[in-house]
């Protein structure tokens, strides 16, 4: 079995840098390395001893959807491994996945540790980054054997899977409907459910992520979001992303204008980016916590509203 690794990339050069040494750790190295670059110039890269290639696809308008279905139009191997660009993978990850998927159809979800601000910045150590990596408290847990069936296709995420290369162009890879960010991890999922395509859980084929800021809920990424929401519906008859709507709602962002249809009311202001961004003491940034804590504000805004007026003698 061969094996390619596929990513996308637009800026973190040093993310990018930290994944292909990475790979260059490992005792059965990939077949090859495919980058979809998005982004005018291609990036210099560590040497290795397994093929690089860059494919240039601009950085005009960012479809993630489509960059993945690019590198996998370039992939030769006969198992796809994605991995994200701020991704490192650990030297087992590739013999990992290729036995996991020697025994078992569909898709493989390997394990992610959330890497703090500057571990990675004496370069990679293992030893390290597995004393300081932390698992995200809203992913599942590895399962007890080499996998485990993951029921509930809202789960899958792009960050690091694996699949045979024929799945996933019978599938037709990524919908590139969804431009930007959000939906098209959750639209896949929801394609192989229809498909009837196993999606499990891996013990193993582990990636550290690397520390980068950002904002959880994407109050960033509000307009795509939205648009987004709108594609998954019109597609599939029901909703997604609702966590992150529901909380957009409640900063007071977007309503509702209809059967999944939801109307922008104004623009995130500083107060909304400093409520989501993710602090430097945080591995990673969480959308539940965030949610919690704007619907206990809109809990005490509605006990509040409930109050008995005090009536003066």
């Amino acid at each position: 079995m061969t094996v390619s690794i596929c990513t996308l990339a637009h800026g973190r050069a040093s993310h990018l840098a930290h994944l292909v040494k990475g790979l260059t750790h490992s005792p059965r190295p990939p077949s090859e390395l495919i980058v979809a670059v998005m982004q005018e110039a291609r990036y210099e890269l560590p040497a290795t001893s397994f093929p690089v290639r860059q494919v240039l696809i601009g950085g005009s308008e960012v479809c993630l959807a489509e960059a993945r279905n690019t590198a996998a139009r370039h992939a030769r191997g006969d198992l796809l491994v994605f991995l994200d660009v701020d991704c490192i993978p650990t030297p087992r990850l590739v013999d990992d996945y290729a036995a996991a998927s020697a025994f078992n159809d569909g898709v493989l979800m390997g394990e992610v540790g959330y890497l703090p601000k500057g571990a990675t910045d004496r370069g990679i150590d293992y030893d390290r980054f597995e004393q300081l990596a932390v698992e995200h408290s809203e992913r599942a847990g590895p399962p007890r054997g080499m996998v485990g069936r993951c029921n509930d296709y809202r789960c899958f995420w792009s960050l690091n899977f694996a699949i045979p290369a024929k799945t996933f162009h019978d599938l037709g890879g990524f919908d590139p409907s969804y431009v930007g960010y959000g939906g098209e991890d959750t639209d896949f999922g929801r394609t192989l459910v229809t498909k009837d395509v196993p999606l499990w859980w891996a013990r193993g084929a582990k990636a550290f992520h690397q520390y980068h800021k950002h904002h959880m809920p994407p109050v960033h990424h509000l307009d795509s979001v939205l648009a987004n929401a709108q594609v998954f519906a019109r597609k599939w008859g029901e909703p997604t992303m609702q966590h992150w709507l529901r909380a957009f709602r409640l900063m007071g962002l977007i309503e509702p204008s209809g059967k999944d249809s939801w109307t922008k009311l104004r623009e995130p202001g500083e107060e909304h980016f400093a409520l989501t961004r993710q602090q430097e003491h945080q591995p990673y940034a969480s959308s539940s916590l965030i949610l919690e804590q704007l619907e206990a504000q809109a809990r005490r805004g509605n006990e509040a509203n409930r109050a008995p007026a005090i009536t003066l003698a």
